[in-house]
């Protein structure tokens, strides 16, 4: 029997980035980044996050911070270049919430971000991520 085809929420509003499969809200002159829940689906549950430091320089496309899940430890590559102000404890401490609510409590980190008007441009629309998870995954249904 094959795995299930995605079924999950991409929200209108954030902004994206296909490479790294994250999103991204900007507040005032931060930005809170987190995994998307299709990200979620392809690494698999998400049984701990760990984020890098506050004051941490993140670089665009580097780590922010790590996620285990079942058979594998990965990078979660940052969308833009930030200088990290808190990572989410409480998602450090109870990591189930990164996979029950991505895109709300479930966020991973908030920052400055340092080359938003050069690097904006590298990110898309609910629209468009959409497409891309309909590129690798044509089963796929949207919350």
């Amino acid at each position: 029997m094959g795995r299930l085809a995605f079924r999950g929420a991409v929200p209108d509003g954030l902004l994206y980035d296909a490479a790294s499969d994250t999103w991204l809200r900007r507040e005032g002159d931060e930005v809170v980044i987190g995994a998307t829940a299709f990200g979620i689906f392809l690494a698999g549950e998400i049984i701990a996050f760990t984020g890098k430091p506050k004051g941490a320089e993140v670089e665009r496309e580097r780590g922010l911070g790590t996620v285990e899940c079942a058979k594998t430890v990965l990078a979660v590559h940052a969308p833009v270049s930030f200088v990290l102000l808190e990572a989410n404890e409480a998602a450090e401490e109870r990591p189930a919430v990164i996979n029950r609510d991505p895109y709300d409590t479930g966020w991973m980190v908030r920052g400055r971000p340092t080359a938003w008007e050069t690097e904006r441009s590298s990110l898309v629309d609910a629209v468009s991520y959409r497409a891309h998870v309909r590129r690798i995954e044509p089963a796929a249904e949207f919350l």
